[in-house]
């Protein structure tokens, strides 16, 4: 018999329609009620994207699957069957849930790993946390991925993406050198760089390692999708940074989220409506890359850190 290593796949969670987006704000915001305004803004952008229906959930979903099945695959010579759970931050299945069902199908041995590729204490650090609390509680012993961003199959599915799109841009009469690249990410507050989290220079490693195999001759990083709260933000936003290329002349905009691995609100909204009106506006053409979602090389980027981390691999090479 094959022995069983569970796997929790953990992000950020959306909501499932749009009845259920006054409780998962109201998760986010801690257990505080957003106002009607808040509310009704956060539905507006979910109506405008989607017109109701949630592709971050369905993406989640299918990259889950997409992950179990890489793994089985690559180890079908092995002892050993992975299962993997989806853990949300601020929708059902929470964490704790993942957790939870993975004990009950009697796994003991797990490694956990976010659909997200570069470490922050306030994002990846607090998913861990919560899950290692409940898997100290659940009798299950659990190993953790903290950061991929250098992954070499990561790097490739990238770069092949922001080559793609600059091949788009020659197609269409652009200068290829003369399109400017911006890489992006959500921001985090400033006070994260004081406390020396590595977030901000994994980002700029992953960006420069990117550019170099996407032999790009400039780039430059950006942030996106920074929180309304009365502490300062790690910028410049890419609202801002548009605007300054454009005083610069710049009239051909690549924007390359490595921030983030599947199709969701702050690429959505953020980037294909909001920073598009605002290109457009300033008469620029701007195109992002196709995010991630289920591509074979970030599902095996992802298979090839559970491997390493999964205890049966070491126990293995000992």
């Amino acid at each position: 018999m094959k022995l069983k290593i569970g796997v929790l796949v953990m992000s950020y969670g959306t909501p499932q329609s749009l009845d259920q987006v006054e409780a998962y704000y109201t998760h986010i915001r801690r257990g505080h009620a957003p106002t009607p305004e808040q509310l009704q803004e956060l539905v507006g952008r979910y109506e405008a994207i989607v017109g109701g229906f949630f592709p971050l959930r369905e993406n989640t979903d299918k990259q889950v699957a997409a992950l179990q099945e890489t793994l089985n695959q690559m180890t079908a010579d092995k002892n050993v069957e992975f299962v993997c759970y989806q853990g949300l931050k601020h929708a059902f299945p929470f964490i704790e849930d993942g957790v939870n069902a993975m004990a009950a199908d009697g796994i003991h041995k797990g490694v956990g790993i976010v659909l997200a590729p570069h470490y922050s204490v306030m994002s990846i650090g607090g998913y861990i946390k919560r899950a290692q609390a409940q898997a100290q509680e659940a009798g299950v012993t659990m190993k953790f991925v903290e950061s991929y961003h250098l992954h070499p199959k990561l790097i490739d599915a990238f770069a092949a993406r922001v080559a793609k799109k600059l091949d788009e841009f020659e197609e269409a009469g652009a200068v290829r050198d003369q399109v400017q690249v911006l890489f992006s990410a959500h921001s985090l507050p400033e006070r994260t760089v004081q406390m020396g989290d590595p977030y901000r220079d994994q980002l700029l490693e992953t960006s420069e390692a990117v550019g170099r195999k996407a032999k790009l001759s400039s780039w430059q990083f950006t942030w996106q999708s920074a929180g309304r709260t009365a502490e300062p933000w790690l910028g410049p936003d890419i609202l801002d940074t548009l605007k300054e290329l454009s005083r610069k002349q710049v009239e051909d905009v690549l924007v390359a989220p490595v921030g983030f691995v599947s199709d969701h609100l702050e690429v959505l909204y953020d980037l294909d409506i909001e920073a598009k009106t605002v290109a457009k506006e300033l008469d620029m053409r701007l195109e992002r890359i196709e995010s991630l979602n289920t591509e074979p090389l970030y599902m095996e980027t992802l298979a090839d850190m559970v491997m390493r981390t999964s205890e049966w691999e070491r126990d293995e090479d000992e």
